[in-house]
């Protein structure tokens, strides 16, 4: 007995499985570029990229986990290595003694800025040029309404 399909047609499953594949697939790819040209791990360069598009570039840790899709204690590890690196820089809250700051630093925007094309162009090669328009449309409703009805 197939106890996948108890619950899901093999059909739908084989959806499943490819879409996780070609997630993993693009993703591995586009940290092998960064790790290659620029010496900076996935997580890393996301990092960098929300603090550099968010206000004053810097969010609360809290934010910063949700954003890059970490646990509080991953970020935290992440944010160390990159504190280290002099690439972030941790601020206290004024309003909540508790609260935290991750800080993108003047040479984590260098970073960012040197890597970003690399990041771009990944995205480019194995995803936006391989699906048309139409189908970019499609994606595109199908990931907003499983993000909505999922949040």
């Amino acid at each position: 007995m197939d106890v996948v399909a108890d619950v899901i047609s093999p059909e739908e499953f084989a959806v499943w499985r490819s879409l996780q594949r070609v997630q993993v697939t693009i993703m591995r790819r586009i940290e092998a570029q960064l790790l290659e040209r620029h010496d900076l791990p996935l997580a890393s360069f996301e990092v960098l990229q929300q603090l550099g598009q968010a206000p004053r570039q810097q969010l609360r840790m809290n934010d910063l986990a949700d954003r890059v899709l970490l646990s509080r204690s991953g970020l935290t590890r992440l944010v160390d290595r990159l504190e280290r690196e002099g690439l972030v820089e941790r601020h206290a809250c004024a309003s909540d003694a508790r609260g935290l700051f991750a800080v993108l630093t003047g040479s984590g925007r260098r970073r960012l800025e040197g890597s970003a094309p690399t990041y771009h162009r990944c995205i480019r090669e194995c995803f936006l040029d391989r699906i048309g328009a139409g189908e970019l449309k499609l994606v595109a409703a199908t990931a907003s309404k499983l993000a909505a009805d999922l949040a």
